[in-house]
């Protein structure tokens, strides 16, 4: 609960951020930080997205180690925005990381259903095997010759934010819209991966940019709003803390324009209902605590906001 007077990491000699969607996107913690005191990052750079492993100063536990980066991943990217940036390990101990379509619009580089780029796609990689990591043996096209084999699901714009649900296992994926619609996309637990969330055939629950297309095998949201209600999702998490036992379950989620944060829960059949709770400015992401509290962040202000009871 207190501020250190020094940053835990900084990296500013080696981050870009001259564009709105660059700079310091992820940040997570290996499960078995407290022993190998080893964490994660995605941050952009020149043109490229860095996925890198850093480690805790040997002598303050307070400080991280700038000179002990190794790069796991770098991806070039063809325009500045559409970085994706979410990094969080699963319930099975790997590394996941969310990265958008290379940007632009309208998916110009044609990389939301391209399985032989990283981009446009949730990953799942291995970090306590390989060098510098190892792909899952299950992961869900490993097997396609042409296929990236670090994909687990595809067909996403701008995935930002997702979480799994601490108690359940669930992936919940907020995946930024173009023009019209933003969406929320949930992946059971039990899911063997491979999932194709439709962009840039669709947007949201509609086609886009047609009046028809063929959806078979696509993966529809389960949520989505107009931009008559904001214009960029930010995804949260499912509350599972204790300071709102009434809110167990809800997933949080807002819209960075408008600043609204609506909860979400399984309504009757497979209807989703959704309720407008609170607002915070320019909501550019939410966090998640060791109990299940719930963080969020306003860019324009720079304020970190707690619920609290």
């Amino acid at each position: 609960g207190v501020l250190q007077p020094e940053p835990f990491l900084d990296i500013r000699d080696r981050v870009s951020d001259d564009s709105t969607e660059t700079g310091l996107l992820g940040l997570a913690f290996h499960p078995d930080y407290e022993e190998n005191g080893l964490f994660y990052v995605n941050y952009t750079t020149g043109d490229r997205t860095h996925i890198s492993r850093f480690s805790v100063s040997a002598t303050n536990p307070d400080m991280a180690d700038p000179a002990a980066e190794q790069v796991l991943i770098s991806v070039r990217q063809p325009a500045p925005n559409h970085n994706g940036g979410q990094l969080a390990f699963g319930p099975d101990g790997y590394l996941y990381i969310g990265l958008g379509d290379g940007g632009a619009a309208g998916d110009l580089f044609g990389n939301g259903q391209n399985i032989e780029t990283l981009l446009g796609a949730i990953l799942r990689i291995d970090v306590n095997a390989g060098d510098p990591y190892a792909v899952p043996a299950d992961n869900p096209f490993v097997q396609m010759p042409s296929a990236r084999p670090e994909l687990w699901a595809i067909g996403l714009r701008n995935p930002w934010r997702f979480s799994f649900d601490r108690l359940t296992g669930d992936l919940y994926i907020a995946d930024v819209g173009q023009n019209r619609l933003e969406e929320v996309n949930v992946q059971p637990a039990a899911s063997p991966g491979g999932e194709n969330y439709g962009w840039p055939i669709m947007e949201a629950m509609s086609c886009f940019d047609t009046e028809t297309c063929v959806t078979d095998g696509l993966t529809l949201p389960v949520l989505e709003y107009s931009h008559d209600e904001g214009c960029s999702i930010t995804g949260g998490y499912v509350y599972r803390g204790a300071a709102r036992p009434d809110l167990a379950g809800v997933y949080f989620y807002g819209d960075f324009c408008y600043g609204t944060v609506w909860g979400a829960r399984p309504g009757p059949g497979e209807r989703w209902e959704s309720a407008e709770l609170a607002s915070v400015g320019n909501l550019s992401s939410f966090g998640e605590d060791e109990s299940g509290e719930l963080y969020a962040t306003d860019l324009g202000s720079g304020t970190l906001y707690r619920l609290t009871s």
